[in-house]
């Protein structure tokens, strides 16, 4: 469906996307995630065919975006963060005039705009001026101007953005729906939505994939051991006890108890060890009832701050080494990690 390859776009000596490279799959939603600045609306204007790469390529249904702009682009619909939107006109006029503009036969033009704009929950407004809409029957014009033509796949830079609770529902829900005969790739830095939508993200820090994975596949990516949380009647004593003779558990800390005459427990195992039942059996066997045991789970939240701020280490790291001279007036020898970042740098400049 869609597939980048060594994407890289410069602006002057600012590197905003970093030799990405991944693919999108059909019938799916792909949430592009990262931080203000991470590359993301760079991505989408290149892929969209609204800037030119430094180097690498994009291709959509096989046709280079660069290469075939006519074809790529009949495939694609997108919504800027800012919806390209005319205040001056009527819903209706402007999706006439983008019809148009996508070469929308005259005689099929006003039953397909009637169709887009039901699907889209927009044809009570039609007769109305745009600038006196809503700010979410705005991003839903903008999300209509995008179906027309029924391209197979959709882009969406920042779509919840300036709504409010309700409307973010709203639009939220109309994605899900879109998504049935779609192709989505969204951008956010609103981890909920990102976690709540998308089937599929890919995170991005400094103009680079950082992962790419569903949701699950991020969490078992990133868990390094197992964390449990267990609360029991009982005292601490007791419970360091049997704690303390299951090999099992790495270590342990006991939090404030909300139960009274109980304990409560984070436990973290060797090698992503599931001991719940084991754990479950000891603390019994000790006269220490359970009350409720749960394996704690890292957060789409954690991950992100995992992932970028070890991208962020790493710049800072480098930008440091970069500036420091020794006694001699000569720059020190790269400690090991900044040597293997750098040589494969080299060598995909290559």
């Amino acid at each position: 469906m869609i597939k980048v390859e060594n994407l890289t776009k410069k602006y002057g000596e600012q590197t905003a996307v970093d030799n990405l490279s991944f693919s999108v799959e059909k019938g799916q939603i792909y949430g592009f995630l990262g931080p203000n600045g991470a590359g993301k609306t760079t991505t989408m204007n290149i892929m969209t065919g609204y800037l030119a790469a430094t180097r690498g390529t994009v291709t959509i249904n096989g046709y280079d975006i660069m290469e075939q702009p006519e074809q790529a682009k009949k495939c694609i619909g997108y919504l800027p963060e800012i919806p390209p939107l005319y205040p001056d006109m009527t819903v209706l006029e402007y999706l006439r005039f983008v019809a148009e503009l996508k070469k929308i036969s005259k005689k099929e033009r006003l039953p397909h705009i009637q169709e887009v704009m039901q699907r889209i929950g927009i044809t009570d407004v039609e007769g109305r001026l745009i600038k006196n809409l809503s700010k979410g029957y705005k991003q839903r014009v903008g999300l209509a101007q995008a179906l027309i033509g029924y391209p197979d796949v959709i882009i969406l830079d920042e779509p919840m953005v300036g709504l409010d609770p309700k409307q973010i529902i709203e639009i939220r829900t109309l994605i899900k729906q879109l998504s049935k005969k779609h192709t989505i790739l969204l951008s956010s830095h609103i981890l909920s939505e990102v976690n709540t939508i998308c089937d599929h993200i890919l995170i991005l820090s400094h103009g680079r994939l950082a992962a790419s994975g569903s949701p699950k596949e991020l969490q078992k990516l990133m868990r390094k051991s197992t964390e449990i949380e267990v609360t029991a009647l009982g005292n601490e004593e007791t419970a360091q006890e049997v704690f303390g003779a299951m090999v099992q558990i790495a270590s342990f800390d006991f939090l404030d108890s909300t139960e009274e005459g109980s304990i409560t427990a984070k436990i973290v195992t060797k090698d992503n060890a599931d001991i719940r039942k084991e754990l479950s059996v000891a603390l019994t066997n000790a006269g220490m009832p359970v009350l409720s045991m749960k394996k704690l789970e890292k957060s789409l939240e954690d991950i992100f701050l995992q992932l970028t701020e070890s991208e962020e280490g790493v710049g800072r790291e480098a930008a440091e080494e970069e500036s420091a001279i020794d006694d001699d007036g000569k720059k020190p020898d790269r400690i090991e990690g900044q040597k293997e970042v750098e040589e494969e740098k080299d060598e995909r400049d290559i």
